[in-house]
């Protein structure tokens, strides 16, 4: 199975260091302003992340963690960059091995920092930040070129540090010697494999600073982003960009309507879930699909048209506790002729009868399918011979995971959310976006009927329609986070985010003027 475009390699300790001796033999001249680079992504990231809590306050205090190699460069010249943008904030710089031990590239980072900002920064012991209050700490003092043990003095400073009053906690690749508890850390060029199993790592950013060239002249005609390095197309973990939401952010066809755009069939509540198998239309209706249908309780019916009646709603026989009954089987089999996809599992519930409607659905349909929640159970997900896209968290892949078949894409949800298909061996995807803000019900309801949506758009593709929805469900949660926070929101204000998204995605990939709030941001 060919590797997605728009996703990146990532790679281990080992051959990051050969990636980066091959692309820069040791040339100062060609790492410094890749440094320069990865010091101004780290800050526009930081300072985006930090929108999550209000932003970085006008008068803020920064302290860098400064070790001696190129992460002390990344973090110095993200400090001096945080320090550009707002006149009021001072820095100190903790040398955890001494001044005297930075590198060349580092020690020119902290010439022009400290040159550029003669007022504004100080050097700072660890004993002297005991009692001050930090509005972001940069951690660059180890990256993944440390190998352990790391010295007792240092593991205090860091100590230390965790201890220390901060509000937002950033670390460069990698925390250091796996101590700095960090809220972010940001993978500068490429991310390596230890951040993903890191338990200090709080959340995962990539910064794609373009290590991994677009092949030919530019971004292609649909905006993806492709690599021709010959390491990045064998790699097994890649990690997915926002390039792969170009496509739909792009113009559609002028000669179209809405039969061009797939047909999704939504399979799911109960009277004891009604909610859920709303949400997943709801999402269904925003991937972009032409046409929506979802078969629901027929006491519920009514209602749900209330709400959504974008929606084709189908009311379907009940059983006595309010589930899906087998009689009700004619109605989705009347219509399927005319779909694309099907998704199946959002409030379904655990009855018997229900649950085996749903195992003869799937062992007889064509369709490609989306099973979640309730509908992943081990003698459905095998069940037929049709595409299938699983979407389990941790304890509902527990359940099912013996009974996976090569031929279904799995979308295993969690703070890092994987994405793997055709079996061993074959290319496994992570995305990255997403946060806390998804740890609430119904936000995996959402993903169901947003990967239905495009699945049924791109119906020989769920690979590609699961990448995406898991993409852009968790980058429209970013978006919300930064908007509202994490803690007073609801699930379904993430719908709202899926538009300004494509959006941003448009500005980014497909050439359009920056808005104002983006270039302020980097």
């Amino acid at each position: 199975m060919s590797a997605l475009p728009a996703s990146d390699p990532i790679l281990s300790c080992a051959e990051a260091r050969e990636f980066e001796a091959a692309r820069f033999g040791g040339d100062e001249a060609l790492e410094w302003p890749a440094m320069q680079r990865a010091g101004q992504a780290l800050a526009a990231a930081v300072l985006r992340d930090f929108l999550e809590i209000g932003g970085f306050p006008p008068a803020g205090r920064v302290l860098v963690l400064a070790g001696k190699g190129h992460n002390a460069g990344d973090a110095l010249l993200a400090a001096h960059d945080v320090l550009r943008r707002f006149p009021a904030a001072t820095a100190e710089v903790l040398f955890a091995l001494g001044e005297r031990a930075l590198r060349p590239l580092a020690a020119r980072a902290w010439r022009e920092f400290s040159g550029s900002f003669p007022d504004r920064v100080a050097t700072v012991s660890a004993e002297a930040t005991g009692g001050r209050c930090y509005s972001l700490c940069l951690d660059g003092i180890f990256g993944f070129q440390f190998r352990p043990p790391v010295e007792a003095r240092v593991a205090a400073v860091i100590e230390h540090i965790n201890a220390a009053s901060i509000r937002f906690r950033a670390a460069v690749d990698l925390p250091s010697a796996e101590l700095f508890r960090a809220d972010f850390t940001y993978a500068t060029g490429m991310v390596k494999m230890p951040v993903l199993a890191s338990a200090n790592a709080g959340r995962v950013r990539y910064l794609d600073l373009g290590f991994f060239p677009i092949s030919g002249t530019g971004v292609s005609p649909v905006g993806l982003k492709t690599t021709d390095h010959g390491q990045d197309a064998r790699a097994t973990l890649r990690v997915l960009t926002p390039a792969l939401l170009a496509p739909l952010a792009a113009l559609r066809a002028s000669q179209s309507d809405k039969r061009t755009y797939g047909h999704v069939g939504l399979v799911g509540g109960s009277r004891d879930f009604p909610g859920a198998i709303l949400m997943a239309a709801l999402a269904a209706m925003r991937s972009g699909a032409g046409l929506v249908t979802a078969f629901v309780p027929e006491s519920l019916a009514a209602a749900f048209a209330a709400r959504a009646p974008e929606v084709m709603w189908v009311g379907w026989p009940e059983t006595p506790a309010g589930g899906l009954a087998l009689e009700g089987n004619y109605l989705l089999q009347a219509r399927r002729a005319r779909l694309d996809a099907l998704v199946i599992g959002p409030g379904l519930g655990r009855e018997a009868e229900t649950l085996a409607l749903v195992r003869d659905i799937v062992a007889t349909s064509t369709l490609p399918v989306v099973l979640d929640a309730d509908a992943l159970q081990a003698d459905i997900v095998g069940a037929g011979l049709a595409a299938r896209v699983l979407t389990p968290h941790a304890g509902e892949w527990v359940r099912v995971a013996g009974s996976v078949p090569d031929r279904a894409v799995v979308v295993l949800k969690g703070p890092v959310t994987r994405i793997q298909g055709g079996g061993a061996g074959g290319p496994v995807y992570f995305s990255l976006a997403g946060g806390p803000v998804l740890a609430r019900g119904g936000s995996g309801d959402l993903l169901a009927g947003l990967i239905g949506g495009l699945l049924a758009q791109t119906p020989a593709e769920p690979m590609l329609a699961a990448a995406r929805g898991t993409l852009w469900h968790g980058l429209a949660a970013d978006a919300l986070a930064r908007t509202h926070g994490q803690t007073s929101v609801m699930t379904t204000q993430v719908l709202d985010y899926l538009g300004p998204v494509l959006r941003e995605v448009s500005n980014e990939w497909l050439g359009r003027p920056l808005s104002p709030a983006r270039r302020q941001l980097g």
